[in-house]
């Protein structure tokens, strides 16, 4: 046979037959004397049977170690691997379509968000918040919230968005001083009087999430370049007097 003929037999195309013979995984077939390679069934058999390996989702380098054991003990590895690798998609390609068909049910439903698709977690959050109050301020912080929802890792990522769920009612005025302060400097007298509402609004344990530092490239940099300089000091600022109430009622609770 011709590469050609055996390539059409086993239902390869010729040029995975030329890549097996530069892998090694095919030997090379003697040549008639113009030149042609001659392939008999021993060779029609080892490829149908890489074939076959490569169909069960082998790489060519894990053909190569199935074929230099003779015995099988190595496919035997090989295929157990390959099946607990397969397992492990499956509960992925499983939890994925799970999350998938709750954003079909909010999309058809008309209750997905202009931010989503977003964890159920955000999710939850925003269908709590309710319509967004007529600011700047609440678009961006939503904005923010689906940021973090994408790059905080999942454990912290729920813990966030239950602490975000103890939010008092009081964020709408929150918003109106932060978007008075969109052209104002870092030290405009108003800065004081907004984080002090802020850190009100906010959980204690909204203390315990460090932003990575700033000037690094990382969020931190990201977070605080979409927001004017006095919006951004107030930010700090209210997180800075978080910490300060959960030290001081930490002081407290240890004294009493």
């Amino acid at each position: 046979m011709r590469i050609g003929e055996i390539a059409a037999l086993v239902g390869v195309t010729p040029r995975a037959v030329r890549h097996y013979h530069h892998l090694g995984l095919l030997p090379e077939p003697e040549r008639l004397p113009n030149g042609y390679r001659e392939y008999g069934i021993r060779d029609a058999v080892l490829l149908a049977r890489v074939r076959r390996l490569t169909e069960l989702g082998l790489g060519l380098d894990e053909v190569r170690d199935v074929l230099a054991d003779d015995e099988g003990r190595e496919l035997v590895d090989v295929l157990e691997e390959l099946d607990a690798d397969l397992a492990r998609q499956e509960a992925v390609i499983h939890g994925r379509r799970a999350r998938l068909a709750g954003l079909l049910d909010a999309a058809r439903a008309g209750r997905l968000t202009a931010e989503g698709p977003v964890s159920p977690e955000l999710a939850a959050l925003l269908a709590g918040v309710g319509e967004l109050p007529d600011s700047p301020m609440a678009v961006k912080d939503r904005e923010i919230l689906a940021l973090l929802d994408t790059v905080v890792p999942q454990a912290e990522r729920a813990r966030l968005m239950e602490l975000m769920h103890e939010v008092s009612g009081s964020a709408g005025h929150v918003y109106g001083l932060l978007d008075a302060l969109v052209d104002a400097p870092a030290d405009d007298p108003r800065v004081e009087e907004a984080a002090r509402a802020l850190a009100a609004a906010l959980p204690d344990g909204i203390g315990g999430f460090e932003l990575p530092p700033e000037g690094a490239g990382g969020l931190a940099d990201v977070f605080f370049a979409d927001l004017a300089p006095a919006q951004a000091a107030v930010v700090r600022r209210a997180l800075g007097l978080v910490r300060e109430r959960q030290e001081q009622e930490g002081e407290t609770d240890g004294g009493a």
